[in-house]
């Protein structure tokens, strides 16, 4: 085989490191935005936040005003609103702390730091007296679960050492809804072999039972919904209204209730249509899954890219100057690197440099395409906008990218965990875009203004005779929609409503 030397010409697409890191800045979420800038001001020494930042949102602002010196209304400066508040801060700080300065000159060796700076208003009865609501608000702190609460309701009960060790068992037995998930015989029979000694009776396990029945909240520790409704109208005072009647549908009656044949019910439970209204609504006060209530609820922060506001007729699209610190090159830094230098601090100064560079440049590309994105979903959706859901128009990413000459993979990215505020409430930016459907006469409407229009019908529509999902076609039919059943179910279970007959109801 004979060697040789060849040389071809080829052409290939390499991402650079710049591309790269614009690429990563411009799809990620506001919180993970800050969180990167936070990491690259933290290892370069090159960035730093500009400290003349409500300086210059201030001459902004008052060039704007400048400019439009026939407007009235004037915006304020979150900066300004931030300093008065910090202002006012500073102002009263030194006057709680004179308050704290009083000590007297003659005070005993033993003196300790509460005899004299007292906790809560001053006065040693009025913390201690507010020790039981301390307790109540840790207890009821964020975190807390079912299981927790009814240990600690447990722990408060008067309870036998075998009677506390059944009640442990049917607690853990007891799922995030409030169900019990296991029988009082399966209970017994876990409790009898982790203690053989005792002879435990079955009695005793449905006699602690009863006694967690008592529990917060209402309900909790039922085997099926039946149990838990019942528990519920059991622990009502005896004076409510409608409460008998209520138990005598819950007990007897409760799978005509569940399948809504109101007319069976009423001639089996031999009570009036006006009676019956006034049944269903006691039933309907009662919690089906009692431990929702206690369910543990992590907080989502949305912190909002874009913010549309409308003045003078007009819509203006801004950038939130809150989702970013304004970053800058340190001149202390910048002028330590020297061209000729090849020394190993140097040739770190200056790769910093670069990279700071790079960043900088990435951030105000993102949010250039970000606005520019922005304002033309904002113009294409102006119906929205002035008219709610029901005037959005169809859109895709393809139409958005030719208008501003990107590519459509960059305007999905620009679009994802972007949020916009506007008038009318958050949204994420990938909300404005929507599926196209055909008219009638020929032209499109889009999803999201069917799926409103749905809303809209079913929530005006009669509540002894809803309407059916070939109703709704027809109605979407007269209105040049055209739109299949299928369709409407299936835009109506993405709102989350119930089939017709699941919606029937006497009130």
């Amino acid at each position: 085989m004979k060697l040789s030397l060849q040389l071809r010409n080829s052409q290939s697409l390499t991402m650079t490191p710049q591309l790269q890191q614009a690429i990563k800045l411009l799809q990620l979420s506001t919180l993970d935005l800050q969180q990167e800038i936070q990491e690259a001001l933290d290892s370069n020494p090159m960035l730093e936040v500009s400290e003349d930042e409500t300086n210059d949102s201030e001459n902004t602002a008052s060039n704007e005003r400048e400019q439009n010196e026939r407007e009235q209304a004037e915006k304020p400066s979150l900066d300004n609103e931030h300093n008065t508040e910090e202002t006012q801060s500073a102002e009263n700080t030194p006057v709680e702390m004179e308050k704290n300065n009083d000590i007297p000159d003659d005070l005993p060796v033993d003196t300790g730091w509460d005899d004299i700076y007292q906790n809560g208003s001053g006065s040693s009865s009025s913390s201690g007296s507010n020790d039981n609501e301390n307790m109540l608000e840790t207890r009821n702190a964020a975190g807390e679960t079912l299981y927790d609460q009814l240990v600690w309701q447990l722990e408060l009960t008067p309870f036998s050492d075998v009677d506390k060790t059944i009640a442990f068992s049917i607690i853990e037995a007891i799922d995030e809804n409030g169900y019990l998930t296991a029988t009082p015989e399966e209970i017994c029979e876990t409790v009898q072999s982790d203690d053989e000694d005792y002879d435990l009776e079955l009695d005793e396990v449905i006699a602690v039972l009863h006694r967690i029945h008592q529990f917060e909240p209402p309900g909790v520790g039922a085997q099926n919904l039946q149990e838990c409704l019942l528990i519920q109208l059991r622990q009502l005072p005896e004076d409510t209204c409608w409460r008998e009647e209520a138990l005598l549908v819950i007990s007897e009656h409760i799978e005509l209730l569940g399948n809504r044949d109101f007319n069976q019910l009423i001639r089996r439970s031999k009570l009036s249509e006006e009676s019956l209204i006034e049944v269903l609504g006691l039933i309907k006060t009662l919690s089906p899954q009692p431990g929702q209530a206690i369910s543990i609820s992590h907080a989502e922060y949305v912190v909002p890219d874009v913010i549309v506001t409308q003045k003078n007729g007009r819509w203006r699209v801004e950038l939130n100057p809150a989702i970013a610190p304004r970053l800058r090159i340190n001149n202390n830094y910048a002028s330590m690197v020297r061209r000729a230098d090849n020394s190993a601090d140097n040739n770190f100064l200056r790769d910093n440099l670069q990279e700071a560079r790079w960043f900088i440049k990435s951030l105000q590309s993102r949010n250039e395409t970000l606005l520019k994105v922005a304002t033309r979903i904002v113009e294409y959706q102006q119906g929205f906008f002035e008219y709610g859901e029901e005037a959005m128009k169809p859109l895709v990413l393809h139409e958005i990218a030719e208008h501003v000459e990107m590519h459509e993979s960059t305007i999905s990215r620009v679009t994802s965990n972007k949020y916009m505020h506007t008038p009318r409430g958050l949204f994420e930016l990938k909300y404005f875009f929507s599926s196209h459907v055909s008219t009638e006469s020929g032209g499109e409407c889009s999803s999201t203004a069917i799926r409103a229009i749905i809303k809209k019908l079913i929530a005006a529509e009669n509540p002894k005779k809803p309407l059916s999902d070939s109703k709704i076609t027809e109605i979407l039919k007269e209105q040049q929609i055209k739109v299949a059943r299928r369709t409407i179910a299936k835009y109506r279970e993405a709102l989350s409503i119930p089939p017709s007959n699941e919606r029937k109801r006497l009130i």
